[in-house]
C-alpha cells in the first residue's frame, strides 16, 4: 500500500473534547472521526486494526468450539418483555416504532434474541452442549458519552452464549470461554487481568471481568500483590480488622446527646467534636424495593450499594428521599442513626466490622444532635444476622485470602464471562428432553468482548509521548517504509522490492512515498505507531544500506543493514515483538 493512495489524515492538534491519551491518539492518528457525541466513524487505519482484533476473537471462539451466527440489531419488544427487561433497562435502551406502531429496540445486548433463537431449534439433549456467538454492533443511550470508544452510544461487541444440560456442563463451558479470553488478549498484545465481579441483573454469582489496568480506567479494582486476588470494587471483600476503641470512651457509659449544630457530614461532625471519622457510625437510609432500610458503616468507610442490594435480595435500591428519611427516623439526613428511630418497622443492617463496637457516635434521630457512648449491641435493635460485609474496599485493607495488604488499581473492562444459569431460559421456556423424554430447562452462559473498546484499551496501555506503540498482531500496518527520495528511481525500486518481499511473507506494509520532509514522515510513523520502521533513502544507501528501527525502541537501537538483507532483518524485528 502506498501512502499517497491511502486515506490517512493525521492531526497535530489535540481534539478539544478528548480527556484521556487514548482518545486523543485515536483521533490524531486518523483511526476514527467523530460524528456526534458517542458516535464515531472508523477510518481505514482504524478499520484495519478493528478487523484484526475481530479475527483474533473469531479464531479463538472457533477454537473453543463456538459457532458464528449473526442476530438482528433491531429486536422486537416482545422478546424483551418476556424477561421484563423492556422496562428494567430504562432510558439506556434505544426504542422505536415501525410504521405499523410495533415496538422495537436497537439491541444493547442479545440474551433475549439468542435464547429465543435456541428455543426454536433445540429440543433434545443430543443437540447440547451448544455454543454460538456473533460480532455485532450494540447501542446504548449513554447519559454522558465520554473517553471516545470507551463509553459510546454505538460499539462493536462479540457476544457468545453457551447452552448446557446440567451444572457440570455449564461449568465446563464457562472455564472453556474463560481460557479462550486469556488467549484473545494475549494475542492482542495486551495484558487483561481477570477479576471477580458482580453479576448484577445479568446472572448468578459466577462471573469474571477482564480488565486492562490503566490510570484512565473507570472501574476500581482491589488487588493483592501477595496472592494475586483481584476483584471489582463492587464485588471485592476484605478481612475484618480489629475494631479500635474510641479514645476516651468507657464501655459502661450510656448514650448521651451532643448538640452538633450545622454539622451534617461525618467530616463536619468529626471536626466539631475533635474526633477521627472512625469513631463515628455513618447511617444512610435507602429504599429497597420500596421499603426503607438503614445501612450503617464505620464513619471512615463508604457504603457498597451493590453489596447492600445483594444482601437484601432487592431488585431495586436507591437513597431515600427527604420525606421517607424523616418518616422513618424522625430527623433529616445527617442526623439519623440506629438508636430508636421513629419507625419501629425500619430494618437496620450494619457492616460486620461494627459487630460488638462500643463507644461510638451516631446520629440521634433529632436534627442537629448526635449520641455518644453508643454500644451497638446494647443500644440498637440490629440483629446478629443483619451484620454483613457492606463496605467498599479501600487501599490498605487486609486481603481475605492471604492476609496481605490490598491496593486499589484502575481498570478498563474489555470483557466479561457470566454463568447465567436458567435466568433467561426459564423466562422463554427453553427446554430440552432428556433420554427419558423428560423436559428440563437449558442452563446458559454469556461471554462478551468489547471489540472496539479493546482497540482503545490497547492504545491507552501502549503509547508514549510520540504516539501509539502497536503490538504487531493488531497494528494497522506492521511495517512502514519511509521512502525519503521517491523521485529517485533506484531508491524507489529498492523500496518496492522490499515491500513485495515482505508482503509475500504475509507482512502488512505501507510505503510512505509522499514528497515530504523526513521529519514529517518520522513523526507520522511514530504517531500512528507502526511496529517497525524502515528508512530507504539515497544518502543512507550510499552510506551502507537501510535503517531499521522498532517503534518500542529508542534511536540508539536503530540498525543499518544492506538492502538485500532488509527483509530478513524486518522479520527478525517483528518476531521480537
Amino acid at each position: 500500500m502506498k501512502w499517497t493512495k491511502a486515506l490517512i489524515q493525521t492531526l497535530r492538534e489535540v481534539p478539544a473534547d478528548a480527556e484521556i491519551d487514548s482518545h486523543k491518539l485515536l483521533v490524531r492518528a486518523g483511526l476514527v472521526r467523530k460524528v456526534a457525541g458517542g458516535l464515531y466513524s472508523f477510518m481505514p487505519l482504524g478499520m484495519r486494526t478493528l478487523k484484526k482484533i475481530q479475527q483474533i476473537v473469531r479464531e479463538e471462539m472457533d477454537r473453543a468450539g463456538a459457532q458464528e451466527v449473526v442476530m438482528p440489531i433491531l429486536q422486537p419488544a416482545e422478546l424483551w418483555r418476556t424477561t421484563g427487561r423492556w422496562d428494567a433497562m430504562g432510558p439506556n435502551m434505544f426504542k422505536l416504532k415501525d410504521r405499523a406502531e410495533r415496538e422495537y429496540a436497537l439491541g444493547p445486548t442479545a440474551e433475549e434474541v439468542f435464547t429465543d433463537f435456541v428455543k426454536g431449534i433445540v429440543s433434545s439433549y443430543r443437540q447440547l452442549p451448544l455454543s454460538i456467538y456473533q460480532i455485532q454492533w450494540k447501542f446504548r443511550d449513554e447519559t454522558r458519552p465520554r473517553f471516545g470508544l470507551m463509553r459510546s452510544k454505538e460499539f462493536l461487541m462479540k457476544d457468545a452464549y453457551s447452552f448446557d444440560t446440567d451444572a457440570e456442563g455449564a461449568d465446563k463451558s464457562y472455564w472453556n470461554m474463560y481460557h479462550a479470553y486469556e488467549r484473545i488478549y494475549k494475542r492482542c498484545g495486551v495484558e487483561a487481568v481477570p477479576v471477580q465481579a458482580d453479576g448484577g441483573d445479568m446472572g448468578d454469582s459466577l462471573t469474571h471481568e477482564f480488565h486492562v489496568l490503566a490510570d484512565a480506567g473507570e472501574d476500581g479494582i482491589a488487588w493483592c500483590g501477595k496472592c494475586g486476588y483481584a476483584a471489582n470494587l463492587e464485588r471485592a471483600e476484605r478481612a475484618l480488622a480489629h475494631v479500635p476503641a474510641v479514645a476516651g470512651a468507657t464501655p459502661e457509659a450510656l448514650p448521651e446527646e451532643v448538640a452538633t449544630p450545622n454539622a451534617k457530614t461525618i467530616e463536619e461532625v468529626a471536626a466539631f467534636m475533635h474526633l477521627p471519622p472512625e469513631a463515628f457510625v455513618k447511617s444512610l437510609v435507602y429504599m429497597a424495593d420500596g421499603k426503607p432500610v438503614m445501612v450503617c458503616v464505620p464513619g471512615d468507610r463508604d457504603v457498597n450499594e451493590v453489596k447492600v442490594k445483594r444482601f437484601l435480595g432487592a431488585k431495586s435500591l436507591e437513597l431515600a428521599g427527604f420525606d421517607a428519611v424523616l418518616e422513618a427516623t424522625g430527623a433529616n439526613a445527617g442526623s439519623v442513626g440506629p438508636v430508636n428511630p421513629v419507625s419501629k418497622d425500619l430494618r437496620i443492617i450494619a457492616d460486620s466490622s461494627l459487630a460488638g463496637a462500643t463507644g461510638r457516635i451516631v446520629g440521634a434521630n433529632k436534627d442537629d444532635y448526635h449520641l455518644k457512648n453508643v454500644d451497638l449491641k446494647r443500644d440498637t435493635s440490629i440483629k446478629e444476622e443483619d451484620y454483613a460485609d457492606l463496605c467498599i474496599v479501600k487501599a490498605g485493607d487486609v486481603c481475605p485470602h492471604c492476609g496481605g495488604t490490598m491496593e486499589i488499581k484502575r481498570g478498563i473492562e474489555v470483557g466479561q464471562v457470566f454463568k447465567l444459569g436458567t435466568k433467561y431460559t426459564k423466562a422463554f421456556n427453553a427446554v430440552y428432553k432428556n433420554d427419558k423424554l423428560e423436559e428440563n430447562v437449558i442452563i446458559m452462559g454469556c461471554y462478551g468482548v468489547g471489540v472496539s473498546r479493546t482497540l482503545q484499551a490497547i492504545i491507552e496501555k501502549k503509547h508514549d509521548k510520540d504516539g501509539i506503540v502497536w503490538p504487531a498482531s493488531v497494528a494497522p500496518f506492521q511495517v512502514v517504509i519511509d521512502l525519503l527520495d521517491p523521485s529517485v528511481p533506484e531508491v524507489a525500486a529498492i523500496a518496492e522490492s522490499l515491500e513485495a518481499e515482505l508482503e509475500a511473507a504475509g507482512i502488512d506494509v505501507i510505503v510512505d512515498d509522499r514528497e515530504e520532509r523526513p521529519g514529517v514522515k518520522f513523526k507520522d510513523a511514530d504517531l500512528i505507531g507502526f511496529p517497525v520502521r524502515v528508512v530507504v533513502g539515497a544518502k543512507g544507501l550510499a552510506n551502507g544500506g537501510v535503517e531499521i528501527k522498532r517503534r518500542d525502541e529508542d534511536k540508539s537501537k536503530t540498525r543499518i543493514v544492506k538492502s538485500e538483507e532488509a527483509a530478513s532483518a524486518v522479520k527478525a524485528a517483528l518476531a521480537l515483538g
